[in-house]
C-alpha cells in the first residue's frame, strides 16, 4: 500500500516540477560573471563546514556574522535572499555535550570523562536541540540590520507531495515579497520510513542541502545559486592531487567528462560530486550558479560584483576562454623560441609588422573612430580623447619608430663585462631577454606596437593589457603583430587581455608565470600594481612631472623650438614638459618674452612658480610645483644657475625626462646630467 501511496505522489510532483518549468521557461541563466549584478533573487547554500568550528562543535561566530552582514548589504539593496543553513547538529552537539558532562558531573561526586565521543551522542536529538538555538543567533544578528527572518524547516518527504510543494513555494514566495529572509533546513529531528522516502528514477533526490538548495532555487524562481562549502570551487582534480587547477568557468554539457572526483568535505552530508549535480539541476531550471568557498571574506557579496570567485556554471560553451595561467605559459614558450631567433629574423618580424601597420591603416583609423565616439559618449577629458586617437600622422611617426627599432636587434648574447675570477674561471656578464613581460598601459593605442617591437627585439615573451576605453582599436593591432609572429613563433608569443579581473588574477601568480611587471600610466595605476602583485617584480615610474632649464647661454631660436615642442607636440605624454625653468638672467629679456607670447598664442595656461612671482604678476600663481597636467598647461619658474635648477628637479621631479639648453656643454650640460 505504501508503494502505490508513494508512486501516486511522485507522479503528481513529477507534474508539478514540468508545469512549473514551463512557467519557469523564460528565464535565462547568466552567461557571464558580470551579468550577475543584476540577480534579484539569490538562494545562499551554507555548508557545515563553513559556519562551524573546525573541531565541528559550536558555530563560527566571526563567519556567520560576516555572512549575515553580507546578506544584509543584498537585502537592504533591494535584493530577495533566501539562505539554507546547515550547523544546527553542531551547535546542538556543543548543548548536548555540555548537559551530559554537567549531569555526569552530579551523578559522580567529580569523578567523570569531559570527552564525550561525537559517535555517543544522537544526532536527531542534536539537531532538535541546535535548531532552536541556531535561528535565534540569526535572529540577533539579521535585527542589527534591521531585517527579519523565518524559520522553515522540511523533510525530503515534503517534496514528494505536489500539496506540501504548492503550500511550500507559496509561502517563501511570501515572505520574499515581504522583505523577510527565509532560513531553511532539513528536519533531522525526525525521520520517515525508508518505503516514504525512496529516490525518484530520473529526479534530483534531496538527500542532502546542495540538492535541497537547487529545488528551493528552482521552485522560487531565483537568478542565482551560491553553494558554499569549504573549497574555493571546483578542480579538474581533488585540489592536492598534482596537475591540479580551479575550474573558473564550467560547463557541465562540455566539461563533466574533464571531473576527477576526489573524497568529501569531512563535515556534512554532499561531496563535490553532490554540488555539481545540484548546479547542474538549478543551471538546467535557469538558474546559475556558482560553487564557492564561503570561509573566504567578503564571498557573497564579490560573487554579486562579478569577480573571479569560486566557478561560475554556464548553459554556453566559451571556448575562447583560456585561464591567465595558459595564457602566461604560452607566452612564455613562445619567448624561449623568439630568443633562439637570429638577429635578422626578429628584425624581419619588427618589419613586417610595421607595413601590416601601413598597409591595415584604415581598418585601424575606422576601430579607432569607434573607440573615439565612445568616449565623446562616455564624457571622457579631452586629454583622454588626445592620448587615444591614432591618426595618420601618428602611425606614420610609429612606423618610422619601429623600423628604428628594427635595425638594432643585435642585443641578446652581448658581453657586458669579464672578470677572471682564477685559472680557466671567468665571469661573464651577458644580455639575455628577461622572460615574461606583463605591461599595462592606459588609453594610448600607439603604445601597444611600441611595446611589441621591443619585445620582440629582446627575445621576450608579452601580455598586454591596453585601457578599456582603447579596446577595439586594441585588438586590430593585436590581430597584426601575431600575423607577423607566426612565420616565425607561435602567435600566442604576445597576447592581450581584456578585463581587470585577468590582471588580478595574474597579479596573484608567481615568477613560474611571469617575470616583470611594467605599468604605464597614472601614480595612482602604478602604486595599486605595486600594492597587488604577490611576488611578481614591477617596474614602475610614478608621474611623469618634466623639466626643461633653459641656461643664460643659450641659442634663443633653438630654445624656442625646443620648448614649444616639449609641451604642445603631445602634452598628453608622460614625457611632455610640465615644468619650464628659466635662468634668471632671461627673465626681462625679449626671449623669456618671446617664449610668453609663443605659449599664449598655442593657447597653454600659464602658471607662475614662487620665484616667477617676484618679477611678474601677470601669470597666476602655480598650486603645487609638482604637477602632472597632461593638458596645454605649464609652470614658468626661474633658477638662479644649473645647480638651482637641479636642485629644483630633484625635489619637485619624479626622475622621468629632463633637460636642459645650452650652448656649453661642457660645464652646464655636464653638471646637469651628472647631478
Amino acid at each position: 500500500m505504501n508503494r502505490i501511496i508513494l508512486k501516486k505522489a511522485s507522479a503528481g510532483y513529477m507534474s508539478f516540477r514540468r508545469n512549473f518549468s514551463l512557467s519557469n521557461s523564460l528565464l535565462k541563466s547568466y552567461n557571464s560573471r558580470k551579468e550577475l549584478r543584476d540577480a534579484k533573487k539569490i538562494v545562499v547554500k551554507l555548508g557545515s563546514a563553513v559556519i562551524t568550528r573546525e573541531d565541528q562543535s559550536g558555530i563560527a561566530l566571526g563567519r556567520l556574522a560576516s555572512i549575515v552582514e553580507q546578506v544584509s548589504e543584498l537585502q537592504n539593496s533591494g535584493k530577495q535572499v533566501l539562505m539554507v543553513t546547515s550547523g544546527a547538529v553542531a551547535l546542538g552537539r556543543q548543548k548536548v555535550s555540555k548537559e551530559l558532562i554537567y549531569k555526569s558531573l552530579k551523578e559522580t561526586n567529580g569523578n567523570f570523562c569531559q570527552n564525550i565521543e561525537k559517535s555517543a551522542l544522537d544526532k536527531k536529538a542534536c539537531a532538535a536541540t541546535g535548531q532552536n538555538g541556531l535561528m535565534s543567533l540569526y535572529s540577533s544578528l539579521f535585527s542589527q540590520y534591521g531585517i527579519e527572518t523565518a524559520q522553515v524547516l522540511v523533510t525530503k518527504a515534503d517534496f514528494q507531495s505536489e500539496h506540501t510543494l504548492k503550500h511550500l513555494q507559496s509561502t517563501l514566495n511570501y515572505l520574499m515579497e515581504a522583505k523577510i529572509v527565509p532560513i531553511l533546513n532539513t528536519n533531522d529531528a525526525i525521520g520517515y520510513p525508508p518505503e516514504l522516502t525512496q529516490d525518484i528514477d530520473g529526479s534530483l533526490n534531496i538527500n542532502d542541502n546542495d540538492s535541497l538548495s537547487a529545488h528551493l532555487a528552482t521552485m522560487v524562481k531565483s537568478d542565482l545559486l551560491l553553494l558554499m562549502s569549504d573549497v574555493n570551487g571546483v578542480y579538474n582534480c581533488p585540489p592536492d592531487y598534482p596537475g591540479s587547477r580551479l575550474m573558473e568557468t564550467l560547463c557541465p554539457a562540455e566539461d563533466r567528462n574533464l571531473l576527477n572526483f576526489g573524497e568529501k568535505s569531512n563535515v556534512g552530508t554532499g561531496g563535490m560530486e553532490s554540488k555539481i549535480t545540484a548546479a547542474e539541476y538549478a543551471l538546467k531550471n535557469d538558474c546559475s550558479v556558482i560553487i564557492c568557498n564561503g570561509k573566504q571574506q567578503n564571498a557573497i557579496v564579490d560573487c554579486i560584483n562579478g569577480k573571479k570567485v569560486g566557478t561560475f556554471f554556464t548553459n554556453e560553451p566559451i571556448p575562447s576562454i583560456v585561464s591567465v595561467e595558459n595564457l602566461a605559459l604560452s607566452a612564455r614558450n613562445g619567448g624561449r623560441i623568439l630568443q633562439t631567433l637570429p638577429a635578422d629574423k626578429r628584425s624581419t618580424i619588427i618589419r613586417d609588422y610595421s607595413q601590416l601597420l601601413l598597409a591595415n591603416s584604415r581598418q585601424i583609423y575606422e576601430a579607432n573612430m569607434l573607440d573615439i565616439e565612445l568616449a565623446k559618449k562616455n564624457n571622457l577629458s579631452q586629454v583622454l580623447q588626445s592620448r587615444l586617437l591614432l591618426n595618420e600622422k601618428k602611425l606614420i611617426t610609429l612606423a618610422d619608430g619601429m623600423q628604428q627599432i628594427a635595425a638594432n636587434t643585435n642585443i641578446l648574447g652581448k658581453v657586458l663585462k669579464s672578470v677572471q675570477l682564477a685559472d680557466e674561471l671567468i665571469l661573464k656578464q651577458v644580455t639575455v631577454p628577461i622572460g615574461v613581460l606583463l605591461v599595462i598601459f592606459e588609453s594610448r593605442p600607439d603604445s601597444l606596437p611600441q611595446i611589441c617591437s621591443l619585445s620582440i627585439a629582446s627575445g621576450n615573451g608579452l601580455l598586454l593589457k591596453g585601457g578599456s576605453e582603447a579596446l577595439n582599436t586594441n585588438r586590430v593591432l593585436h590581430q597584426l603583430v601575431q600575423d607577423a609572429l607566426e612565420q616565425y613563433v607561435p602567435r600566442e608569443t604576445i597576447s592581450l587581455l581584456n578585463t581587470r579581473e585577468e590582471i588580478n588574477d595574474l597579479l596573484q601568480l608567481d615568477s613560474k608565470y611571469i617575470d616583470l611587471i611594467i605599468p604605464r600610466g597614472s601614480n595612482e595605476l602604478v602604486q595599486n600594481i605595486q600594492k597587488n602583485s604577490k611576488s611578481i617584480p614591477v617596474l614602475g615610474h610614478a608621474e611623469g612631472i618634466c623639466h626643461v632649464f633653459v641656461d643664460k647661454d643659450c641659442d634663443p631660436e633653438t630654445a624656442l623650438k625646443v620648448v614649444k615642442d616639449a609641451k604642445c607636440d603631445y602634452p598628453s605624454a608622460c614625457n611632455a614638459m610640465e615644468t619650464l625653468l628659466i635662468h634668471r638672467d632671461l627673465v626681462n629679456t625679449q626671449l623669456f618674452q618671446s617664449i610668453v607670447d609663443l605659449f599664449k598664442m598655442e593657447n597653454v595656461k600659464l602658471y607662475a612658480g614662487p620665484n616667477l612671482q617676484k618679477y611678474t604678476t601677470e601669470l597666476p600663481p602655480a598650486k603645487k610645483l609638482n604637477h602632472e597636467y597632461s593638458d596645454l598647461e605649464l609652470t614658468i619658474e626661474v633658477a638662479d644657475d644649473v645647480h638651482s635648477a637641479v636642485e629644483h628637479i630633484n625635489r619637485f621631479g619624479s626622475n622621468h625626462t629632463e633637460s636642459v639648453i645650452t650652448r656649453n656643454g661642457n660645464s652646464i650640460g655636464e653638471n646637469f646630467s651628472i647631478n
